[in-house]
């Protein structure tokens, strides 16, 4: 299997409270609740480790609260290559309610300063040596700008690694300047730094069109219960996940990114990627928690997959 380089710039502690219905306003009492260390390139990290790879994880880490970071990757047997920056990682509070509603309250995080990031610059040869991949996942920090984050993806690309990059806002938006190997928004995410809708397939073929011409390979955007389409260079592609009972759709992009990169580094033909990741995804949804826990019903789900070539320009079939 491959090993992979993942870094999350802002980690998070993320506490899940599962509750019936929430009532803004009234006191709220809780079914149940889990805390977890967390962060989208952590989440990536702990589904490949699933699927085999093996992973070094890295980013900024606050150095008053690492126990639960420290663990995870003792657990899962991670490289450890996250720079301690003082202050504590962020706490980010889910709250799911039955019908699968999310609602989260999601931290700053710690201040990171110049050294900080020199230092993590400085690192990359020796994390990035050996690895196929880096995986770049997140929001950034209070101090880390796009640019800085445009230029950890460039460093990233001339010491060799194919860079997959999920992110949203601005940090996306200078992400894409840098040309990454992948890309994996939301339809919201990618409309919003394009600056136009983009729900029809032929708007995001345009647009994903677009992108591969500046060197950006591989364009995945994610539409939840909508499905999966991908801009592959020589196709496009759409799954249909199956219906599924939701516990919390936290993970679930991260999920679907790690089993896209899991089959395209295996050489897997498209259509079994884009199965297996989609299934993924929809094991994600049915849980509380990162990581593949049951093989047996997610072979199931991806059986019920649907995944249709999509011609050029051809609106997607229904």
């Amino acid at each position: 299997m491959a090993r992979i380089l993942t870094l999350t710039l802002n980690p998070a502690l993320d506490l899940t409270v599962r509750l019936a219905r929430l009532e803004p306003g009234q006191v709220n009492r809780s079914e149940t609740q889990a805390s977890q260390a967390a962060g989208k390139g952590l989440n990536v990290a702990q589904v490949l480790a699933d699927l085999g790879h093996n992973l070094t994880v890295g980013g900024f880490l606050g150095a008053d609260n690492p126990a639960a970071f420290e663990a995870l990757f003792a657990r899962r047997g991670f490289v450890d290559g996250f720079i301690r920056v003082p202050g504590e990682t962020r706490s980010n509070i889910k709250l799911a309610e039955s019908d699968g509603r999310i609602t989260d309250i999601n931290g700053p995080g710690p201040e990171v300063d110049e050294l900080a990031q020199i230092t993590l610059l400085g690192r990359l040869d020796n994390l990035a040596a050996g690895h196929d991949l880096a995986v770049v996942a997140g929001s950034l920090p209070p101090g880390v700008s796009p640019e800085w984050l445009a230029e950890l993806l460039k460093r990233l690309k001339r010491l060799g690694l194919r860079v997959a990059l999920d992110t949203s806002g601005a940090a996306l938006r200078a992400g894409l300047v840098a040309a990454p190997w992948l890309i994996k928004p939301n339809t919201e995410e990618l409309a919003e730094v394009c600056g136009r809708p983009l729900e029809s397939f032929a708007a995001q073929a345009e647009e994903a069109a677009r992108l591969q011409a500046q060197g950006i390979e591989q364009v995945v955007i994610s539409q939840g219960a909508e499905g999966v389409r991908w801009f592959a260079p020589d196709q496009a592609w759409l799954a249909l996940p199956p219906r599924v009972t939701v516990a919390s759709t936290v993970g679930a992009g991260d999920s679907l990114l790690a089993g896209m990169l899991h089959g395209l580094l295996s050489g897997w033909p498209a259509q079994r990627t884009l199965r297996c990741a989609t299934a993924i995804a929809a094991q994600a949804v049915t849980q509380v928690g990162v990581g593949i826990g049951d093989a047996v019903q997610l072979q199931q789900l991806e059986s019920a997959v649907v995944v249709h070539a999509l011609p050029e320009q051809q609106e997607v079939p229904r």
